[in-house]
């Protein structure tokens, strides 16, 4: 609890500095000034609605006793000891869950339509136990805040990047060309920057919920199977998500070869099954 609770100082720390740098390259000391207060402002709002700021993002949907969902999740929290969740189902066609909310007091879990429908009942077991394993472990506040950080910290570039363009438009002196060329800077390593945060924390979260969800459940093969699954239909039926809350999903919820799989947060879907059964990778048919 102790090295989640500094991962998560390290991670708003670091995400918050990136923050300054872009105010004061946009707006010099009185940028800085402003920067300085939004991120304040920042941290505390990703500490306490962190959660439903991801949740409201992705029109999650709060579901009660008798959906599947509901049940599955309502048998594994009490088997794990956990405050019942509220439980979320996603409107989306591609297979997807994840697990948010500040601590394990205060937990929420979310599963696509079609996650619930494409998996059968050990499978389903199988994802719900992982994101209880990350409520269980604390991961979800480090994984949250980083979400609504890292968002932020995309859109404060993406300011920067048109900051950059109407500067370049008026072409002045060579100080408001170098300060072009810090603003177009910015832009580009911000959201790289922030993508890097994340998946330094988020891989190894990925292979200990894994190993946990799968002693909760009683054995690997359920969860298994269903990152098999989720995988192959993901690839054919993408969530539309922002890079920024892909580290969140149980798996990397975008398909095709891109800049970001370079810093993708999750482990390749292949080294998580054979560490899950016990095999190498090429060992499985």
């Amino acid at each position: 609890m102790h090295h989640n609770a500094l991962r998560t100082a390290a991670l708003l720390g670091l995400l918050s500095g990136l923050c300054l740098v872009i105010g004061t390259l946009i707006g010099g000391q009185q940028g800085l000034i402003v920067a300085f207060g939004f991120a304040v402002l920042m941290n505390f709002v990703s500490y306490w609605f962190s959660d439903r700021i991801v949740l409201s993002m992705y029109k999650a949907q709060q579901v009660g006793p008798g959906r599947q969902l509901f049940d599955v999740v309502a048998g594994l929290s009490q088997r794990a000891g956990l405050p019942m969740p509220k439980v979320f189902v996603i409107p989306s066609e591609s297979p997807n869950a994840f697990a948010t909310g500040r601590n394990p007091e205060h937990p929420s879990a979310a599963a696509t339509e079609r996650i619930v429908r494409v998996l059968d009942q050990p499978e389903l077991e199988g994802v719900m136990a992982h994101d209880l394993a990350h409520v269980k472990n604390r991961d979800i506040l480090t994984s949250t805040v980083a979400a609504t950080i890292a968002t932020a910290i995309m859109f404060g570039s993406r300011m920067a990047q048109f900051g950059a363009m109407f500067a370049g438009g008026r072409g002045d002196d060579d100080r408001r060309g170098g300060n072009v060329f810090g603003l177009l800077a910015t832009a580009i390593m911000a959201p790289i920057a922030a993508m890097i945060i994340q998946a330094a924390i988020s891989r190894s979260r990925e292979y200990a919920a894994d190993e946990s969800g799968a002693k909760l459940v009683g054995n690997p093969h359920g969860l298994a199977t269903a990152l098999r699954k989720i995988d192959a239909v993901s690839r054919h039926v993408p969530l539309p998500a922002s890079p920024a809350t892909a580290h969140l999903f149980i798996i990397k919820p975008f398909s095709g070869a891109s800049l970001m799989n370079l810093f993708s947060s999750h482990p390749p879907t292949d080294e998580r099954i054979a560490r899950l059964l016990g095999t190498s990778p090429t060992q499985r048919g």
